[in-house]
């Protein structure tokens, strides 16, 4: 499948003053399951942005205003080809077992603890049935609800209040299967054609190490294996460590933030 991504960021700031930085995570890498054909990274009125890999090797780049303007445009835009579903990225920076470790937004509640363990009876000892159980249940147990949650709601609150979104299951999943003894991690993307309440915005679902099959591509949104639609853009232990845009300023301004996504499938040129 051959997906043409655009995705634009708008900020706006009321008054406009003070200086900006801004960490973007907007870009698709190479993998078993993906291809990258174009892309690119601009915002207007911005310096070149510094490109680097960051510790996981997430594509980054760092944008730069000394004079805040009232509006600031961030466009990612390109095209890439997607393959098989469920594989996962390759080239690792971070050993699988890094995984394991929780965070503020994935720390295992009692709750979470006995979705992992219902996970596992079902399972009897197999491994992919139990991840497969684990992605239905936590799609299951928490309805989609945008109003609900942010992007700082814990799992362990997104389980409990039964309503959230991707970011919520995703954390939701990768703390029981942490649970379980698994190494998970948050992914941050994009997806196309599948029905994760997502569409016209970011995507969130997650990995798991596998010691026979190496990383799996697991969407709880789905209550699935990630679908050919999933185009992977950033990888962390949560939303904080993959989120697409993290920024700092200074001046104190008022700031509104404005988000689209298009994503639009056509057929692979051969």
């Amino acid at each position: 499948m051959r997906l043409h991504i655009r995705h634009e960021t708008t900020h706006r700031y009321e008054p406009a003053r003070g200086t900006l930085a801004q960490l973007v995570r907007l870009t698709p890498s190479d993998g078993p399951a993906q291809r990258v054909i174009a892309w690119r990274v601009a915002a207007e009125l911005a310096r070149e942005p510094l490109a680097f890999r960051d510790g996981y090797g997430n594509a980054c780049h760092l944008f730069g205003l000394r004079d805040v303007r009232p509006e600031m445009c961030i466009v990612a835009e390109g095209e890439v080809e997607t393959f098989a579903p469920g594989e996962a990225s390759g080239g690792e920076l971070v050993p699988p077992g890094y995984f394991l470790r929780t965070t503020p937004l994935t720390a295992p509640t009692p709750a979470i603890l006995a979705l992992a363990d219902e996970a596992r009876a079902f399972a009897g000892g197999d491994e992919m049935s139990e991840l497969l159980e684990l992605a239905a249940l936590t799609c299951e147990r928490i309805a989609h609800h945008p109003a609900q949650t942010d992007v700082t709601t814990r799992a362990g609150d997104a389980l409990a209040g039964g309503a959230g979104v991707c970011q919520d299951r995703a954390h939701v999943f990768v703390a029981a299967a942490r649970a379980l003894g698994r190494p998970a991690r948050y992914v941050s993307g994009y997806c196309h054609g599948a029905a994760t309440g997502d569409e016209g915005a970011m995507h969130a679902w997650a990995e798991v190490w596998r010691e026979k099959g190496g990383w799996l591509a697991l969407d709880p949104s789905l209550g699935d294996l990630a679908a050919r639609g999933h185009v992977r853009i950033s990888v962390g232990l949560d939303y904080a460590e993959a989120a697409p845009i993290r920024g700092v300023r200074s001046g104190g301004a008022r700031e509104q933030l404005g988000v689209r996504v298009r994503i639009q499938a056509g057929q692979v040129q051969q």
